[in-house]
This record gives C-alpha cells, sequence and structure tokens, in this order.
C-alpha cells in the first residue's frame, strides 16, 4: 500500500492527478457512485477524493470474492455498483479495495500499466531487485512459507495466501493489486524506507519532492479514530502516541510505516534515523501490528542498539 501511494505521488508532483482531486475524474465509472445510509441508499454528500482513498476514509468496502485473473478496469468497474458504507471523510475504515482502486487511477493518469509504472518509477531507480507482484522461477527456492496459527492446537500449520486468490506466485495473468500482492525482500524495503527518510531522494536519484514525502508522512485523518495512537498519513500509517500500542513503544513519535496482512512489517523513525523491517509469513494471531513477534523483534533490535 505505501508503494501504491507512492506512484499516485508521484503523479500529483508531475500535475497529472491531484490528491484532493475526485475519483470520478480518473475513473469514470465512480460518477454514480452511492452511499447506503440507514438501509437505504443516497448519493454521497460529496465526491470520493484520492485524498480519501490514501487515508481509508472513503467508505469503500471490500470485494468479498473476485475472480484469479480480474483486471485492475474490472475491479474498478465491479466496486462502482458498491455503494459506500459511510458519508466519504466521515469515519475511518480500512479499505484494500480502496488501495487496489488507486492502482487503477495510476493507469489511467499515466497511460501505463500499473505494474509498469511502479516497476520504471519506484523499484528500477531505487534497485529493488527482489520486488514484484510475481515470483520469478529462478526465485521460487527462495519464497518464504506461509503459516496460520491454529489457536486449539497451539501450533503453527502451512496455509495458502488468500490474496493470490487460488494462483500461483508465478502466475503473471494474475493483476498487480495495489492493495496486496507485492513480494519483496527485507533489502529491498529498506531502501524504498530510505528513499522516504532521505525526503524523496535515493542514491542521487530523486523519485518524490521533499515536502510530499512530509505530506504523505503527517497526520491526515483529524480527529477520525484509527488505531490506537496510529492515524493515518497518505498510504502510511503515522505513529502519533507510542505508548498506546506495545509494539510501538521502541519508536519515536511521527515515526511512519505499514503492516502487512501475514505479519510483515516496515517502519521509519526520522527523529532516531532507522529503520525497522520485520518479514515472516504468519495469519490468523491477532492484529499484525502488535504480534508477539513484532514486540520481541523491536524489543531485542532496541536493546542491541542501546535505545
Amino acid at each position: 500500500k505505501p508503494l501504491t501511494a507512492v506512484c499516485i505521488a508521484i503523479l500529483a508532483d508531475e500535475g497529472k492527478l491531484r490528491i484532493d482531486g475526485p475519483l470520478a475524474e480518473h475513473l469514470p465509472e465512480f460518477a454514480g457512485l452511492m452511499v447506503s445510509e440507514n438501509g437505504q441508499t443516497a448519493r454521497p454528500s460529496r465526491p470520493v477524493t484520492l485524498r480519501d482513498l490514501l487515508t481509508h476514509t472513503s467508505g469503500m468496502g471490500e470485494m468479498t470474492t473476485r475472480e484469479p485473473h480480474l483486471t485492475l478496469a474490472e475491479t474498478s468497474e465491479r466496486l462502482s455498483h458498491q455503494p459506500l458504507r459511510f458519508q466519504p471523510g466521515t469515519r475511518w475504515a480500512y479499505s484494500t479495495a480502496a488501495i487496489d482502486l488507486l492502482g487503477r487511477v495510476v493507469e489511467a493518469a499515466s497511460g501505463m500499466p500499473f505494474d509498469q509504472f511502479l516497476q520504471n518509477r519506484v523499484l528500477d531507480p531505487l534497485g529493488m531487485k527482489d520486488t514484484s507482484f510475481w515470483v520469478a522461477p529462478d526465485k521460487e527456492s527462495r519464497l518464504a512459507r506461509s503459516y496460520r496459527w491454529n489457536a486449539q492446537t497451539n501450533r503453527l500449520e502451512e496455509t495458502t495466501i488468500p490474496y493470490l486468490y487460488g494462483t500461483t506466485a508465478a502466475d503473471r495473468r494474475r493483476p498487480p493489486l495495489g492493495g496486496a500482492g507485492l513480494f519483496s525482500t527485507a533489502k529491498d524495503m529498506a531502501r524504498f524506507y530510505q528513499m522516504m527518510l532521505n525526503r524523496g531522494a535515493f542514491n542521487g536519484k530523486r523519485i518524490l519532492k521533499a515536502g510530499t514525502v512530509a505530506e504523505m508522512t503527517r497526520k491526515q485523518t483529524g480527529a477520525l479514530n484509527a488505531r490506537p495512537g496510529m492515524p493515518w498519513g497518505l498510504g502510511f500509517c503515522v505513529i502519533e502516541d507510542p505508548a498506546k500500542l506495545t509494539a510501538n513503544t521502541v519508536l519515536s513519535p511521527s515515526s511512519f510505516g505499514h503492516g502487512g496482512a501475514f505479519s510483515t512489517q516496515s517502519w521509519a523513525d526520522p527523529a532516531r534515523n532507522l529503520i525497522w523491517i520485520l518479514m515472516f509469513q504468519r495469519d490468523g494471531k491477532g492484529n499484525p501490528d502488535n504480534s508477539d513477534v513484532r514486540i520481541a523483534f523491536q524489543e531485542a533490535a532496541a536493546k542491541a542498539l542501546g535505545q
């Protein structure tokens, strides 16, 4: 999700879209979007904007089922017929589908497939050679297996990744979704977060304007309640009060990052100039942002660093 947000921000820097512009400006199928209120559907009080999608305040729900090879365009068309859960900007509610739509916006605004734009404008300039929506055959032996916690047996069991929708990791017919499904390594993700800590530049290459990075990594959700001590920026979660979540206590206020559904974690702490990357594949054991493994990892790393 943060990488998708950076793609949107690049296009905003270039004047090809506006963060506060309406979604329908790029995806016309959303011009007739409705909202569900008190058991009835009505027109939204205002248009859904790209900022709403980036901050999870759009009211967009989720796709409960999808075919394995449904394209981004088809995904967008289907979501446009699904009423919003609440009026835009009035609540915070996490939506992977909202970030999927941003991948389609990248295509519409750039005239380039989402995965190609990501490759050309982010992955290649940062040297992220092991990051892709698809795992190449010569890299499959390096793919970490995924496990799920069985509370009844108190053991881990191997499981599948639901965001692959029944396909293999190498299946290139599976669409590149903005909200989930990207494979990467700790080294590659560290490069991404180093660019963010460097205010948009890495190894002499500028990816984002410095002011854009500052905007993406500051609180954007006002008084709306998100996660404990963790409001949202633009595509990034921002830590406002580290004391409200055990796993955040080693991080400084204004740290930013994101967790993954299978317990991956990636955070940057500007005050300490530190990047924290945790990569493992475990599902089904509560909130991954406050997982036991994340807490143990960060406490051990902080102790080793003398924090």
